[in-house]
Parts: C-alpha cells; sequence; structure tokens
C-alpha cells in the first residue's frame, strides 16, 4: 500500500469520527459559562445588589441552552439508527441526479439534485451529503433541505437538495460512492453513514465570448436548404464516364484510350445550389512533448479549448444550418441524447492525443469550421490549408490566452495576502517563468502567420 492509498484510507475513516472543532468550541464555552456563573465571590468584595439576579438570569439561559442543545444532539443519534435500520431492512440510500442547465447565451451549469426515501431529519438539525469519485476526490458537504410530500397529504416521504457542482476540470467523472451526515443544531456531532453510490456524469464546457463568421456548407444530405452561393460538386470517384454521342471530344482523355483502348471523357465541373449540413471539425491533437501532457498547464489549457470550440458550436448552431460535429477521438456516446447534447458530450470527454494528425482527421472537401489550437503541427495545418479554399472557416484558439489575466501585482498579493483559490490561480504566479510559455508562444505566431498567408476565413479566439 502506497502513501496515496494510505492517505486516502485515512481520510476515508475519518468521516465516522463523530466530533467537530464546534464539539471543542462549544466544550470551552459550556465550562467558562460554568466557571463564571457558579464561583464563588471573593471575599471583600462587595457584590452590586442586582447580580445576584444577573446570576440567576445567566443560569436560566445556560441550562436552558443546554437542554435545547441536548434535546437536539439526542434526536441527531435516533434519526441516525432509525436510517441505519432503514438502509438495513428496507434498502434505502441516497439518490443521485445530474442535470445540465444550457441556456442560450448563459454558461452551461451543472447541478447535482439528490434525494434520500424515508429519512427523518433531527430536530433544527441537518441531513447532509458528500460524494467521492474518480481517483477518490471528495466533493464538499451539500444539504438535504427540502422536504418531499406525498400526495395531497402532509406525510413527509422523503427530503432532497440540490446543488451546483463546480469541478476542476470538463470532463467525464465516475462516481465511487458517497456518505450522509446527521448533524445536531450546532454542529457538535457529524454521524456518517456510507452509501453506495455510482455511475458516470460530466462536467459540460461554458460559453465565452461569440465570435461569429459566415459559412456555407460543403454537404448536401436532403434538398431543404437552398444556399446563396453555387458550390462545386464533383461527378463519378475518378471524375470519368464513357464516352457517349453529344459529348464534348475536347474532354476524352487521351492517356486512358492509349492504355485500354477506352474512350472515357472527363466528367464537367456542375453547381449545386442546396446544401444542407454543417461539418464541424476541432483537432484535439497535441505536437508536443510526452512529458507535457499530464502537467497542469496542459488541463486547464484543455478546459480553455473546450470552452471556445463549444462556444464556437453554440454560435453557429443558431444559424439555419444542421450542425454534424466530427469527433477526432472514439467515445460511447447515449444514442438518446440530441445533437446538440451529443457534441457538448464530445467535446467534454475528448482529450490531449497523439492519435490522428489533423490531415488525417479533416476533410476539406465536406468540413467547414475547423478549431485549431497553439498545440496543432504548424507543418501539418500548412499542408492541409493547401487543400482548402475560401469556404472553409479556421478558428484558431490562442491556448497563451488561458493565463492572461496573470499581473504582476496579482502574483505579489497572491504571495503575501491570499492563499491562491485553485489550480489555475496557482498556475498563472508559474507562467511567465514556465518553459512551455516560450514554446506555445512560439508556436501560436507560427500559426497565426500561416493563416495569414492561406485562402482561408480565420479567426482567433
Amino acid at each position: 500500500m502506497n502513501w496515496k492509498q494510505i492517505k486516502w484510507k485515512v481520510r476515508y475513516y475519518w468521516q465516522y469520527f463523530p466530533f467537530t472543532l464546534n464539539t471543542l468550541l462549544c466544550a470551552a464555552a459550556g465550562w467558562g459559562a460554568y466557571e463564571l456563573l457558579y464561583k464563588p465571590p471573593v471575599k471583600g468584595e462587595d457584590p452590586s445588589p442586582l447580580m445576584p439576579f444577573v446570576v440567576l438570569m445567566g443560569k436560566m439561559v445556560m441550562w436552558f441552552a443546554v437542554g435545547l442543545i441536548a434535546v437536539s444532539v439526542l434526536s441527531t443519534f435516533v434519526c441516525y439508527f432509525y436510517y441505519l435500520w432503514l438502509r438495513g431492512n428496507k434498502g434505502y440510500k441516497l439518490e443521485v441526479e445530474f442535470t445540465t442547465e444550457t441556456k442560450k447565451g448563459a454558461k452551461n451549469k451543472l447541478f447535482l439534485n439528490t434525494r434520500l426515501q424515508g429519512v427523518i431529519r433531527p430536530l433544527l438539525g441537518f441531513i447532509k451529503g458528500r460524494l467521492y469519485y474518480d481517483d477518490n476526490i471528495m466533493t464538499d458537504r451539500f444539504g438535504l433541505l427540502s422536504n418531499k410530500w406525498k400526495d395531497k397529504t402532509f406525510v413527509r416521504t422523503a427530503i432532497a437538495g440540490r446543488s451546483r457542482m463546480s469541478l476542476p476540470d470538463i470532463k467525464e467523472y465516475e462516481l465511487k460512492g458517497g456518505f450522509v451526515y446527521f448533524e445536531d443544531m450546532l454542529h457538535l456531532f457529524s454521524l456518517a453513514a456510507e452509501q453506495p453510490v455510482s455511475g458516470h456524469f460530466y462536467q459540460p464546457p461554458v460559453l465565452t465570448n461569440e465570435s461569429d463568421a459566415d459559412v456555407f456548407p460543403k454537404k448536401t444530405e436532403t434538398m431543404d436548404v437552398r444556399i446563396e452561393q453555387l458550390r462545386r460538386v464533383e461527378g463519378e470517384p475518378l471524375n470519368y464516364k464513357d464516352f457517349e454521342s453529344g459529348d464534348d471530344v475536347r474532354r476524352i482523355v487521351w492517356k486512358v484510350y492509349a492504355k485500354n483502348r477506352e474512350l472515357v471523357v472527363r466528367m464537367p465541373e456542375m453547381f449545386e445550389p442546396y446544401a444542407s449540413h454543417l461539418y464541424f471539425y476541432a483537432s484535439f491533437f497535441a505536437s508536443v512533448k510526452a512529458q507535457w501532457m499530464n502537467e497542469g498547464y496542459m488541463k486547464e489549457m484543455l478546459n480553455y479549448y473546450k470552452n471556445n470550440v463549444w462556444t464556437v458550436y453554440d454560435t453557429l448552431s443558431g444559424k439555419e444550418w444542421e450542425m454534424r460535429f466530427m469527433p477526432d477521438q472514439s467515445f460511447n456516446i447515449p444514442g438518446q441524447l440530441t445533437d446538440t447534447e451529443r457534441s457538448a458530450r464530445i467535446i467534454s470527454n475528448s482529450v490531449w492525443h497523439k492519435d490522428t494528425p489533423l490531415q488525417q482527421y479533416f476533410n476539406p472537401k465536406s468540413g467547414t469550421v475547423l478549431c485549431v489550437s497553439s498545440l496543432t503541427d504548424p507543418e501539418e495545418l500548412r499542408n492541409m490549408l493547401d487543400r482548402c479554399d475560401a469556404a472553409t472557416v479556421v478558428y484558431f484558439v490562442k491556448l497563451s490566452n488561458t493565463f492572461r489575466h496573470f499581473a504582476p501585482l496579482n502574483w505579489l498579493s497572491l504571495i503575501f495576502f491570499r492563499a491562491a483559490p485553485d489550480r489555475l490561480s496557482k498556475l498563472r504566479t508559474r507562467w511567465t517563468f514556465s518553459p512551455m510559455r516560450v514554446y506555445i508562444q512560439k508556436r501560436e505566431k507560427e500559426i497565426a502567420a500561416i493563416l495569414a498567408k492561406s485562402q482561408v476565413t480565420s479567426g482567433e479566439l
């Protein structure tokens, strides 16, 4: 058993420790109140005539508080053992459901909806929950504050809660388990009950500043939408057909005739006024050093890239075209999802990889929109752009902007005044001195120069 496993075991079993910091503080306050109210007066001092009355009132308040706290603590233990009986005999457990609010122009928000059936809430107390996921990472505690009543009655059947989830990375997570805690009114005791929770959920990408562009689909699957500009349509796979009466003899391919003694002619270039689907590509290929792939910088840049890809997709999906997101990785996505939900799920689950280079991934004949990052191989991009025309729209996401909020004053304040609240803030303080910064910025200049010289429509994010 390594140190990481030992640390997890200690933290896991620590959940069953019933006492909290409030227990120590309340005990100290009670001892102080007892000493103040029951300490005999010092001989020789002339007490105030009102002192006995003040002491009497203080004692009444103290014992009233002690009684109220004792009732709350006792009810907490009763409700806790009653739930253990429900869990063992009726199989009641914490029910978990994750939902995502996706509103136009607003960020995607992940919410945790929980429900616990049959349980009784402690008098003036609380019932809370906690989940652990992936590599045994624990969430913050969340409350179950709402009552669920039986239809048309005042009989409570369950308690429920709704909490906003804020997770570090945009990806899919695996639930490993959870706890339910019964706490009294002052949180003096926290009685934990393990919950066999399992399943998967994902943190969706969020919208950033929208960036629009004039785009026209290149793929025709239906004849429902008419486009403003005629687009080229190729004929047969080889663009040849057998010579027929009436064909232009100038289109005869004499090389084929000399080889096979067959008269074939080139198919004339046609123009189609219809297009139905806009094919959207986003490359997650990372042409970087292997030792950098699992660093925190790469994780934060991945989150930034996903948010921008999702923003472009969401912006273009508001047009009349039907979107088709083409992933460069394989996923098992539920079939009942809509196209938008499926695309959000794919973007969330995508990771940096070295498997599918850009030239193998993007199809210039059908692809209209392509998103590339600062980790794209410049040579691959240059070769791919040579096969594209002005109808192709390329969005370049500059990953160095992930840390652009950094400023020397903020860095000094983080050192001397407050601790960095999250991973991104910590990385911003070190980004200036990171060798990856020089590499990324150099790559961005190369990619920007290539896009400027190409004939495609491009934009920076």
